[in-house]
């Protein structure tokens, strides 16, 4: 199965955006090696927009002068024991303004095929105008035409016989959860672009709650791509986006500079346990199971009866956790759980409701129950 658990991997654009070359690229794999993130399991290196060039007269498209053989490239990836990913639109431009594959949606596919490609994010971009022109004053219409768009890409990637991720980019528009797999997709954008700011950050992963249910093994929401790592988000900050996303079951794409990466980022980004949280074979998203003010608890199933459970705090001072707070009966336990805390890395023997803990401004606690 594609995606059996929630993609893990690297995507260009929220550090490099529409200045990623080849050797970006390269380096990149080099050094989700070297700093141990492949090992992790973060295994796809995708190229985000701004890759295209031309199209040659038999409709072909090439690779651009910062891209001068993608084939070499993906191998090049390959040999690193990694997975390279590729950018395109159902329409005819892409969101940067090169070319996309209206038209050429089987000849696109066979193309990546041929380069070696394993994953194919679809960026619904210029196909919006297509949508209205063909389908004026009809929402209905236009939804039906975009179904038709990702399908059709759909059906390409399957005729090429090589297994490919399939990650829809609309946005979430159309409640693509509730169609997103008739459509072949291993995983769709629930929301618009993220910032390296909190307040997007934390708007995108706490408006996930509710669709837990539309999310399992082969298909995933997404709530798009970390920022861990960048802008001027605090370490708990950091600390809250990756526990958020591995409660999400999330895809984890990291966006930061790798060649920079700090420390105290690179423990956030490679902590075992959360990462184990996030790939959890149970393959079930996690959801809010308490919320008051600023405080929200969520949990998320995991296998052997065990749960993930989050106590976030996004006021912008430290709080307590008040008395018989932790909702431990909602969650399906009885009494007293054993607990572990992934963020301090120590176990904690039994607790219960009553179980005491300050968790910073912006910052979180993250423990497995059992």
């Amino acid at each position: 199965m594609v995606a059996a658990t929630p993609p893990m991997g690297w995507n260009s654009w929220n550090f490099f955006a529409g200045k990623v070359t080849d050797k970006d690229i390269r380096d990149t794999a080099d050094l989700l090696v070297s700093s141990g993130m492949r090992d992790a399991g973060y295994v796809y290196v995708n190229i985000d927009d701004t890759w295209e060039g031309k199209r040659d007269t038999d409709g072909k498209i090439q690779s651009n002068e910062k891209f001068p053989d993608m084939k070499a490239l993906a191998d090049y990836v390959h040999s690193k024991g990694l997975k390279l990913g590729i950018y395109s639109s159902p329409g005819a431009k892409t969101c940067a303004g090169y070319e996309g594959s209206l038209g050429h949606e089987a000849q696109d596919a066979a193309t990546y095929a041929e380069w070696g490609i394993d994953y194919l994010k679809y960026d619904l971009c210029s196909y919006g105008g297509v949508m209205k022109t063909q389908a004026p004053n009809d929402p209905a219409g236009q939804n039906r035409l975009m179904h038709e768009a990702y399908e059709k890409m759909h059906q390409a990637i399957l005729e090429t016989g090589r297994p490919m991720v399939y990650s829809l980019c609309q946005y979430g528009m159309d409640s693509v959860w509730e169609w997103g797999p008739e459509v072949g997709a291993n995983l769709w954008r629930t929301t618009g672009d993220i910032s390296a700011n909190f307040d997007r950050m934390s708007l995108i992963g706490r408006s996930q709650a509710g669709l837990a249910k539309f999310a399992g093994p082969g298909h995933w929401n997404d709530p798009d791509m970390l920022e861990v790592g960048n802008g001027r988000l605090t370490l708990d900050e950091n600390q809250t986006h990756m526990t958020l996303w591995a409660m999400l079951a999330a895809p984890l794409i990291a966006g930061n500079n790798l060649t920079v990466m700090k420390p105290e980022i690179a423990a956030i980004l490679m902590n075992k346990e959360a990462i184990a949280i996030d790939q959890d074979a149970l393959g079930r998203q996690g959801d809010r199971v308490f919320a008051d003010g600023p405080l929200e608890i969520w949990a998320k199933p995991l296998k052997n009866g065990a749960k993930a459970v989050a106590i976030f705090n996004y006021g912008e001072s430290p709080s307590e956790m008040r008395k018989d707070n932790l909702h431990l009966k909602e969650m399906g336990f009885a009494g007293a759980v054993t607990a572990r805390d992934v963020w301090a890395g120590k176990d904690l023997g039994k607790i219960t409701d009553a179980y005491k803990v300050t968790i910073p401004k912006h910052g979180v606690v993250l423990l497995v129950v059992r």
